[in-house]
């Protein structure tokens, strides 16, 4: 691809940004890591953020870069991305993000940064220049996502409750109370695996643009990588207090053993989706697993009015950041 010439000051405001998207990423989807295991009382919320924000940073370690590479150079053509496109999708998809926090709702940072990339792309080229086929597994893990998390926590939350069948409530309690340790850990794994590795990707793409990095590259700048686990990790930190209500209470009561299969079976499901290098939403995940683990129990004591609202926020987010990155698109042509 042919580089697009990009000013130092541009190129250096435009990667600020990502990672400014990426620290939002990880305050608004903190609740998704934190609010199973606020709710049952197992952590305090200020040890669950720091105990989420570690391991969001230890994910660097764990997984390979599939999912940079899916959204950096396998949702458009690298030949149609410049710093205005890059500009777009970010302010579209952090446009959204502020928004659903406000409002309190556990929207997908990760689509609505996907709606971002493809709103300033069809702007300025047309549907022309996406790549169907990260389109469609992306779009496909919209349902997909939220659907394996509950089953999965649902078969989780049935064997638990076989093996425990004897058990006394307050013996299973005081076991699961030290395990949701371990699944939330798991789960905060996942989550800055998948997360962490999106804005990676829209650098790499910037980069790409710029020229300062080529497609033959396996992998982009070691910087890069490190700064965006680092600021997902220091976003968890600083926590998205609004949505850990509607995620650990408002959708269903839960106990340490419902959290220990919901945080599980969300973690199972994020990890697969990273080996498989597909973006996949963390707040559908969890929601989906959350769900699951209510409905065994007893379906009355999930709220589904207020899962069917974040369902239709899921619905909106692709369409709303891309409108709003489209926007920002035309609106950056006239700004550098």
């Amino acid at each position: 691809m042919q580089a697009v010439p990009i000013a130092f000051w541009v190129l250096a405001l435009l990667v600020a940004l990502a990672l400014l998207f990426d620290f939002m990423n990880g305050f608004h989807d903190a609740a998704n890591s934190i609010a199973t295991v606020v709710s049952t009382g197992v952590l305090k919320p200020h040890q669950a953020v720091a105990f989420a924000a570690v391991f969001n940073f230890i994910a660097i370690a764990v997984f390979e870069l599939k999912v940079a590479a899916t959204v950096g150079k396998g949702i458009v053509e690298p030949g149609v991305v410049d710093h205005h496109v890059v500009f777009g999708a970010l302010i579209g998809a952090s446009a959204w993000n502020v928004l659903t926090w406000l409002s309190g709702i556990p929207s997908s940072s990760s689509h609505a940064l996907i709606g971002g990339i493809v709103g300033a792309v069809m702007a300025k080229a047309g549907a022309s220049q996406l790549i169907a086929a990260g389109i469609v597994k992306t779009v496909a893990f919209i349902f997909v996502s939220p659907l394996l998390g509950f089953v999965l926590a649902s078969l989780m939350m049935v064997a638990v409750s076989w093996v425990f069948r004897r058990s006394s409530p307050l013996r299973v309690d005081g076991w699961f109370r030290r395990l949701q340790l371990v699944s939330a850990g798991l789960y905060s794994l996942g989550h800055g695996g998948n997360d962490a590795q999106k804005t990676i990707g829209i650098i790499w793409m910037l980069l790409l643009a710029a020229g300062t990095v080529t497609t033959g590259d396996a992998r982009p700048p070691v910087w890069v990588i490190w700064s965006c686990y680092l600021a997902i990790g220091l976003g968890t930190l600083f926590g998205g207090w609004r949505i850990v209500k509607t995620m650990g209470q408002r959708i269903t009561k839960l106990k340490p053993v419902g959290g220990f299969c919901a945080e599980t079976g969300g973690a199972l499901t994020l990890f697969l989706a990273t080996i498989l290098g597909i973006p996949v939403s963390t707040t559908h995940t969890i929601t989906g697993a959350i769900v699951g683990v209510g409905s065994v129990r007893n379906p009355s004591a999930v709220r589904w009015g207020v899962a069917g609202n974040i369902v239709w926020a899921w619905i909106f987010t692709i369409p709303a950041s891309a409108f709003v990155a489209a926007v920002a698109y035309w609106a950056s042509l006239s700004l550098f």
